[in-house]
């Protein structure tokens, strides 16, 4: 919890700093422990029900500890159409993880997102910041060994 002491020490101690310091520590962690927000709302003298309200209103922050690499499925329309919904089934059984869960092992977390911005490219996974277009179910395993293998 030293590093969650850290991270509020380097902001200025008033409510802006809130979401701020929670992307902080998310980015830190890839989770907002109980700790951490009790820390958090302590340090910005805030009540910890209004820093468990911004955090669990924002989808960029989670409650529950997630995977070293983070892995997302645009589940957007263009997406959609291209065969998103083969790709996620393929993830699920190349991960051996549903949506929305983590990896025994801690490896892996996997997301649906609404869209990513890039429609394009669909159907998209991202990994960590990394964009994959036009993925197939054949392209699945092969991105994750490659990933993997690093």
């Amino acid at each position: 919890m030293k590093k969650v002491g850290k991270i509020i020490a380097d902001f200025p101690l008033t409510p802006e700093s809130l979401i701020p310091i929670l992307q902080e520590i998310q980015e830190e962690f890839n989770f907002l422990s109980e700790d951490s927000i009790k820390k958090v709302a302590a340090g910005l003298s805030l009540p910890l029900h209004h820093v468990y309200s911004v955090a669990t209103f924002y989808n960029v922050f989670s409650l529950k500890p997630k995977g070293r690499n983070i892995v997302k499925v645009c589940m957007g329309s263009a997406c959609h159409v291209r065969g998103a919904g083969r790709i996620l089934e393929e993830i699920e059984r190349s991960l051996g993880i549903k949506n929305g869960e983590t990896s025994a092992d801690g490896s892996f977390s996997l997301e649906t997102v609404n869209c990513l911005g890039a429609c394009a490219l669909g159907p998209i996974m991202v990994i960590n910041k990394k964009y994959n277009g036009h993925i197939t179910p054949a392209k699945v395993e092969k991105i994750f060994q490659e990933f993997t293998s690093q």
